[in-house]
């Protein structure tokens, strides 16, 4: 089977510094694949140049079959990788229901001419309005967002924040979505549904998953396979209990 996505020798240092250093795993579609590793490992650095965001100094990203390395993020974000920040990025002052909106804008045809005219009953841009807002009501109820619709990102609590830029990178319509530690401020009951919302975004829109997270209660339950790295370098690959017994995997975070 042709693996969805696929990195080969990926490389990036900082000064005398590999932050990633030869890495190279594949992703099946439809699997829920977590990276695990402690602070300072590589895993934001690998999720930046998978983006788009750093440039690789050796190897290759590759999805659905083409090479994309060091492509510009809006050119990965249209060719279907989505991603949410370890930091939350959104607009505070703006409410749930727009920056939804926002994440839309890959989908959008309209121009600011023919927007201007939206008031104008049945015109282009009005009716691509309705479609866009009706994508996002889907997402607002998979994520059960319905509460925090019309209300600005500032008024919401921390948990809710995070499904918004989850809800977000969904509005994109990503066929491959990297989470980067999307559990991380949530309380317990917060993290529980997660789990849930994450195995929905499989299974019923058939978004492939990559997944920071150091939780790894959550990243036991919910991934398909786990890769370990540490320095940089990959330490081991495979089903979750696997990983988390190897003794490297141990050494690693226990010391």
């Amino acid at each position: 089977m042709t693996a969805l996505f696929g990195v080969d020798g990926l490389s990036r240092g900082f000064g005398g510094v590999k932050a990633v250093d030869g890495v190279t795993f594949s992703v099946e579609q439809g699997e829920i694949f977590s990276i695990i590793g402690p602070n300072g490992a590589g895993k934001s650095t690998l999720f930046n140049l998978i983006c788009g965001l750093y440039r690789p100094h050796a190897g290759t990203v590759e999805f659905e079959g083409r090479n994309i390395t060091g492509q510009k993020p809006h050119r990965i974000a249209r060719v279907g990788i989505g991603r949410t920040f370890q930091n939350l990025e959104l607009f505070r002052h703006m409410t749930t229901m727009e920056n939804l909106m926002l994440g839309r804008h890959l989908h959008m045809t309209t121009g600011v001419w023919s927007g201007a005219l939206m008031f104008r009953g049945g015109s282009r841009a009005g009716r691509e309005e309705v479609a866009q807002r009706e994508r996002v009501e889907r997402i607002i109820d998979l994520l059960n967002l319905h509460a925090a619709r019309d209300r600005f990102i500032w008024q919401l609590p921390y948990g809710t924040q995070k499904l918004v830029e989850l809800g977000r990178a969904l509005a994109g319509e990503p066929r491959l979505l990297l989470l980067d530690e999307p559990a991380a401020g949530m309380n317990l009951e917060e993290r529980q549904d997660l789990v849930f919302w994450i195995r929905d975004i499989r299974d019923e829109l058939g978004v492939t998953i990559i997944m920071i997270e150091h939780n790894m209660q959550m990243v036991m339950s919910v991934s398909d396979r786990v890769l370990a790295l540490d320095f940089g370098r990959v330490i081991t690959g495979g089903p979750p209990r696997e990983v988390a017994s190897h003794p490297e995997v141990v050494r690693a975070y226990l010391g």
